[in-house]
């Protein structure tokens, strides 16, 4: 995978995430993503930034527009040194919360990209990885 170009924001409070959704969108402007694709990959991406500001209190995102195989698209990074998530399993099950919501973070997220990943570690944060191309 080829990185074509790449921004990190720091999120730590609600004009953060406001900042990131407009630079997202700008990007996936910018690549020509439909409107549809757009607007899966800012559903997904909103849902996961609020979850920094809710879990962690604080985190970073990195977009990155890639390039693989005849593909273009959106890879995001959410990154977080919060708790972490003690059975990402449970987590990614439909239905699941931790109390603070309806459940359908995660696996709503990740419904909504090509590529989702997750990777976290109690006490220690979460890392979670996502793909939209363009087409």
């Amino acid at each position: 995978m080829i990185s074509l170009n790449k921004e990190t924001i720091k999120i730590s409070s609600e004009k953060d995430v406001v900042l990131f959704r407009q630079r997202l969108r700008e990007y996936a402007t910018k690549i020509g993503m439909s409107v549809l694709n757009q607007t899966k990959l800012i559903t997904a991406a909103s849902e996961l930034v609020r979850n920094i500001l809710v879990y962690a209190g604080s985190g970073e995102t990195t977009i990155e527009v890639v390039s693989e195989r005849l593909q273009t698209g959106i890879k995001v990074i959410f990154k977080d040194n919060g708790p972490g998530i003690a059975d990402v399993n449970k987590a990614m099950q439909d239905g699941y919360s931790s109390g603070r919501s309806l459940g359908l973070g995660l696996p709503g997220a990740k419904r909504l990209v090509n590529f989702f990943e997750i990777k976290s570690t109690v006490g220690h944060g979460t890392t979670v990885t996502i793909i939209r191309w363009k087409k």
